[in-house]
């Protein structure tokens, strides 16, 4: 990831005002405290549109991060140089904790996947569905920022057993082109991803 992202996306604090902020306050996105417990709650008091407002969080959280430290990468760029820059996006998101987030790149969708999540320390309580959620929209809204009009599903979740929780985003339009479509991984290259996760969380 370039220098300038991880010097970016630092959390900073204000001890005069008592403030924590991403990149410091000339960003200003002010971050409060809280716990993925509280998430995972969430919808016990937000009833049946739960999920609707969760999205909706994620989607103004990745909006806003693309804005504050990414807006002078991706204008009027084109679309091999914006997949570029989504994939720095997650690896910056995979730097604040967010799990490890990996992209493939197809010609009517874009997958991403994500080992470790928050979620998996929470494998016993289905309730932490809300935090892919939460994911979910944080993704479609830096794809929405860059351009990718796309409808987002969650096709794997580490809830339901599966190794990783995995989001497909179908594009809604357009096509992605011949020459950035990624091919499936090879045996060997899916352990070469494994290994390196064990390095980067051992």
């Amino acid at each position: 990831m370039h220098k300038r992202f991880k010097n970016d996306l630092i959390i900073n604090i204000d001890e005069k005002k008592g403030h924590l902020y991403l990149g410091g306050a000339d960003k200003q996105i002010r971050l409060f405290m809280i716990r993925p417990i509280d998430i995972i709650e969430f919808s016990e008091f937000a009833g049946q549109n739960a999920s609707d407002i969760l999205i909706w969080i994620g989607k103004t959280l990745g909006k806003e991060i693309m804005q504050k430290f990414f807006f002078d990468y991706f204008f009027l760029e084109t679309t091999p140089v914006l997949k570029d820059i989504f994939i720095s996006v997650l690896e910056g998101l995979t730097f604040m904790g967010f799990g490890f987030l990996d992209a493939t790149f197809k010609k009517d969708h874009i997958l991403v996947h994500n080992y470790n999540s928050l979620a998996d320390a929470e494998r016993e309580n289905y309730m932490a569905k809300n935090l892919c959620i939460i994911n979910q929209g944080l993704l479609h809204g830096v794809l929405d920022v860059l351009g990718f009009k796309a409808e987002g599903e969650e096709i794997e979740c580490i809830l339901v057993g599966d190794e990783k929780c995995s989001f497909k985003f179908t594009l809604l339009e357009g096509e992605i082109p011949d020459e950035i479509i990624d091919k499936d991984k090879s045996p060997e290259e899916l352990k070469l991803l494994m290994d390196s996760l064990v390095k980067f969380y051992g």
